[in-house]
């Protein structure tokens, strides 16, 4: 059973940048995929992000792309988001999610995932 647990969130005017970060523990898969998701107060969800243990592309959403940044440490199981030039648009509840795969390919699709952190709160302010 794998858990993940989201810390970082919080509240930034616009402008500014927040790093938030996932631990995962009990991966027994060596070869897996982690991705940043988030969903706005309209429960819309949003693939942000994913990467594999063994590395590879990155693709990021359009909205996202060139200020946030996803990071891993697969000795460690953590997965990192670090969010630059915040957006009022940007506010939302941030989710990790994991799911074990040998391919290196990641995809931001939420139904190819089946472990979910708590989710942690972004609030950027105008």
């Amino acid at each position: 059973q794998v858990q993940l647990v989201e810390t970082g969130g919080g509240s930034v005017q616009a402008g500014g940048s927040l790093n938030i970060s996932c631990s995962a523990s009990g991966i027994k898969s060596r070869r897996y995929c982690m991705a940043w998701f988030r969903q706005y107060s309209s429960k819309k969800r949003e693939g942000l992000a994913a990467v594999h243990s063994a590395g590879g592309l990155i693709n990021y959403a359009d909205s996202v792309k060139d200020r946030f940044t996803i990071s891993q440490d697969s000795t460690k199981g953590t997965l990192s988001l670090q969010m630059d030039r915040l957006k009022p648009e940007d506010t939302a509840t941030y989710y990790c999610a994991f799911e074990a795969r040998p391919g290196t390919l990641c995809a931001t699709d939420a139904s190819q995932y089946y472990y979910w952190g708590q989710g942690t709160q972004v609030t950027v302010s105008s």
